[in-house]
């Protein structure tokens, strides 16, 4: 339903998009995947923790990261340089996304989903990160990239151009693998930066729409 800027299946409501078109995406996501609800959050650059059995029809959580255990519930993070992560514990049929950037890096919002999974009874946790920012592309002034670093080592990096940088999916792989939990790509280990298929609001500012991750569990 979208087009100009946020035409790519914008499913984002706050870059400007006719929020009845945003309203038409979501449904077709809806749909396209067979799923009997989905939810959202809006995201805070928190480390806020939401289970879908806790939110009422037709309300969105004010949280970073959506988990559920109830089949046939979507679970939504939307992004636009920061980073989405999926996360599944299939022996406990349990799944969550997380929307990490560098302040929920460093506020440990990774750590609160794995801890909170690992609450309802998850074992093995595998994660999924999506397409984002990259370290080389991501420029960020020294003393925030020294906060970041001071968190997680691991984030800290260099532009292509030679300027400090933080890297949140090396930085989001580091906290994982601390945690004992198995990564791979999301399908896409690309910049959003320097590949214009994906929404990125550092490359179109304002107008930049959000594109979107989503987990289920099927029966």
């Amino acid at each position: 339903m979208s087009d100009g800027p946020w035409a790519s299946l914008n499913l984002g409501t706050s870059g400007g998009d006719d929020p009845q078109h945003v309203a038409a995406n979501l449904d077709r996501v809806t749909g396209e995947l067979a799923l009997d609800r989905l939810v959202r959050m809006t995201q805070v650059h928190g480390a806020e923790v939401a289970w879908t059995g806790d939110v009422p029809l037709d309300e969105v959580p004010v949280a970073d990261a959506l988990l559920t255990d109830t089949p046939g519930v979507g679970v939504l993070v939307r992004v636009a340089d920061c980073t989405p992560i999926v996360l599944a514990a299939p022996e406990q049929s349990l799944v969550g996304v997380v929307h990490c950037g560098r302040e929920g890096l460093t506020k440990g919002v990774v750590g609160s989903a794995v801890a909170a999974m690992r609450a309802r009874g998850a074992t093995t946790i595998q994660a999924w990160i999506g397409p984002r920012a990259c370290g080389q592309c991501y420029e960020l002034p020294q003393e925030m990239v020294d906060a970041v670093a001071a968190v997680v080592p691991e984030a800290r990096s260099t532009t292509s151009w030679g300027t400090p940088a933080i890297d949140v999916g090396a930085g989001v792989r580091a906290q994982l693998t601390a945690l004992d939990v198995r990564t791979s790509d999301l399908g896409a280990d690309e910049c959003t930066i320097e590949h214009d298929r994906w929404y990125s609001y550092r490359r179109q500012g304002q107008d930049s729409g959000r594109f979107g991750a989503v987990a289920v569990i099927r029966q």
